[in-house]
């Protein structure tokens, strides 16, 4: 089957962790709650590119400025939803801190053994925040609008497409909120806004 799911391997006493700048070893393969950190995860996100680091502007557009964007828009799209949702949208992409972003044919080219791996640590990182491991789908959802939708004017942002190029592979997206054009930041400044606005929602939501 085309889409069946295939866990990867992992042989006795082979290391499948990653040791984070925290101090924290993750591992991959079977994280726990307990060794995930939102430091490591801001600083990781602000360091990995979107769009295989194809895009225009001084710094590499990151998923940490992407995972920012998110949140915003979400926030403004339902502005009388429940704040632990905004931290759900804020952390929707966290699993790449530590296996990177891969664009999505790619990721299907892998037979869905990366998908694996990311939902497995998004459940562990949900978990360790206070979310539920698995979302309603009502929620999941509406970030998943909201993340196509950003998809949409990244392509014509910063990664060089044309309109009508972009509208081939993404649905141009209707929302409540105005345009604001995207300019990529640096890691330093976004990994700072990223840990700002997670503690201005933990704080909401407490």
């Amino acid at each position: 089957m085309a889409n069946k799911i295939i866990r990867p391997l992992k042989k006795i006493n082979e290391r499948a962790w990653q040791r984070m700048l925290s101090g924290r070893k993750l591992d991959i393969l079977s994280p726990s709650p307990l060794d995930i950190e939102i430091e490591d995860i801001a600083l990781g996100l602000s360091r990995v590119t979107r769009w295989n680091g194809q895009t225009t502007g001084k710094h590499p557009y990151s998923v940490a400025q992407h995972s920012l964007l998110v949140e915003e828009l979400f926030n403004i799209e339902y502005p009388e939803i429940n704040k632990k949702w905004n931290l759900a949208a804020l952390l929707h992409d966290a699993p790449e801190y530590v296996i990177g972003d891969l664009i999505t044919p790619f990721k299907y080219a892998l037979n869905n053994s990366y998908r694996f791996v990311e939902d497995t640590l998004m459940k562990a990182i949900f978990l360790r925040f206070g979310l539920p491991a698995i979302l309603p789908k009502h929620i999941e959802y509406k970030i998943k609008k909201i993340d196509k939708a950003l998809a949409w004017f990244e392509a014509i942002d910063v990664a060089g497409y044309k309109e009508n190029e972009a509208t081939q592979i993404i649905k141009k997206p209707k929302l409540n909120s105005k345009h604001q054009i995207i300019v990529a930041l640096s890691a330093n400044d976004i990994r700072d806004k990223f840990l700002k606005r997670f503690y201005k929602i933990i704080s909401e939501i407490s």
